[in-house]
């Protein structure tokens, strides 16, 4: 099947022939034929499947001009770097049509925003966040919206963003056409879809933990940090064919310190890029690994969910990821496109337990391969690293109140005598036999 297969107009036909795409993906073509019949749709997709062609192309296809300036086609994405692949998405796919499509997310002025807003728009991509907070102040109308697209579901979920999404989609009008696109349909999920999706579809492209087809997966197992540390920069200097990698580390402090430990040997060629750095770093740290000026980026999770980078030839774990779908979408950043990538874990002992979980996700045992024999093996270990010594606690029981004694000591037996008084009539009656007076008293 071909592009030429489905249902679309000359104008897309020919954005993508540019754009040098001839072959739908599975939910590509499989989505496609739903939405045109005006059905909900629920799409069962993993990074990398096509996912944001899969629904803009019948939302585009459907999509009629309007002198009303409201938008009628809206986008909700997780994070900034999903509005920006969006929007350019939609750009790169109505260069032949009068499509205006404009994206807000949170981090920056909204009232630049507001102003935006005021323009014509037919499509409109945003985060839940910034989207709420622009639909309670009347920033734009919501009338007019005949399509929403709810993508990466199941991360919004995991941002917090269950409250945004419902009462997002209280403010639409009730007469639309819901589309949601999840990696995995949690529980959550499925109780969203039946509050407010009219019979939906189900349209999946693969199983939730397939291994992606033209990825090769591998594992190092390693003792510790500075040993991955080691086991990066000899990989880097022995392999020429790592030119375009992302890292991936379990926490954005770990990003911070790998990286401070790859800067000095690769300035100028490595980024790091987690949700603690401002957005225009995060900006310019993508634009820049995009256009080769970077040999490499390392980043948390966020940039498995959040961006499209061509042409990734390696995804390193240099940490494993204790959720086993995150996985999946770490190393759905590479081999996209029909090209072949390589996936690397390095493992330590504490991290088995994940990589197991992983390997029962996708039930494919992950090979082991040796370290290189040149390696230099630290017995440095960070503090997280470090055994832990843990003394036993003795507990001092503190006598309650009512249980003390007395707050005296008890008297000598010198001093525990009693003094008794003797009045003078019983001395005198002791000492004469009877009582004696003084007299009488004078007159």
């Amino acid at each position: 099947m071909t592009f030429n297969d489905l249902n679309l107009n000359s104008p897309l036909l020919k954005a993508l022939e540019e754009l040098g795409f001839t072959t739908p993906t599975t939910i590509q073509h499989k989505v496609f034929p739903v939405v045109m019949s005006g059905r909900d749709v629920c799409g069962i997709a993993q990074t990398g499947t096509g996912k944001t062609f899969a629904y803009l192309l019948p939302c585009l296809r459907l999509w009629k001009f309007s002198k009303d300036d409201a938008p009628q086609i809206l986008v909700i994405v997780p994070t900034r770097e999903l509005v920006t692949q969006v929007v350019e998405a939609v750009k790169a796919l109505t260069t032949y049509m009068t499509v205006n499509v404009a994206g807000v997310y949170g981090g920056v002025n909204i009232n630049t925003q507001k102003l935006a807003m005021a323009e014509k728009i037919d499509v409109l991509v945003a985060t839940p966040g910034r989207l709420y907070d622009l639909m309670v102040d009347g920033a734009f109308k919501s009338k007019m919206i005949k399509r929403v697209i709810i993508d990466e579901m199941d991360e919004m979920l995991n941002l917090g963003f269950r409250t945004q999404i419902k009462n997002i989609l209280d403010l639409l009008p009730g007469k639309r056409q819901n589309l949601l696109f999840s990696a995995t349909i949690i529980p959550d999920v499925e109780t969203l879809m039946n509050d407010y999706f009219n019979d939906p579809e189900k349209v999946e492209a693969a199983p939730t933990g397939t291994p992606l087809e033209g990825i090769e997966q591998f594992k190092y197992d390693v003792p510790n940090f500075y040993t991955k540390v080691n086991l990066l920069h000899l990989l880097l200097e022995q392999d020429k064919s790592m030119s375009k990698l992302l890292v991936f580390t379990a926490s954005k402090a770990l990003a911070d310190q790998l990286y401070e430990e790859m800067a000095p040997k690769y300035p100028e060629t490595v980024g790091v890029i987690h949700s603690n750095k401002e957005q225009n770093h995060r900006f310019n740290t993508v634009k820049q690994f995009k256009e080769g000026q970077y040999r490499f980026i390392i980043a948390t999770d966020i940039v498995a969910r959040g961006i499209d980078i061509a042409e990734v030839t390696h995804v390193i774990n240099f940490d494993v990821p204790d959720t086993a779908e995150n996985y999946i979408h770490r190393i759905g950043r590479t081999g996209r496109a029909d090209k072949k990538g390589i996936a690397i874990s390095f493992v330590t002992e504490r991290e088995k337990p994940f990589l197991q979980k992983i390997e029962a996700l996708m039930q494919y045992e992950v090979p082991t391969i040796a370290l290189p024999e040149n390696l230099d093996i630290s017995a440095i270990l960070t503090e997280d690293e470090k055994p832990k010594v843990y003394m036993k606690e003795i507990q001092i029981k503190i006598k309650k109140k009512e249980e003390a004694g007395p707050a005296f000591h008890p008297k000598s037996a010198k001093n525990s005598k009693v003094n008794h008084v003797i009045s003078r009539k019983d001395r005198m009656m002791k000492k004469y036999g009877k009582a004696k007076t003084r007299g009488q008293k004078k007159k």
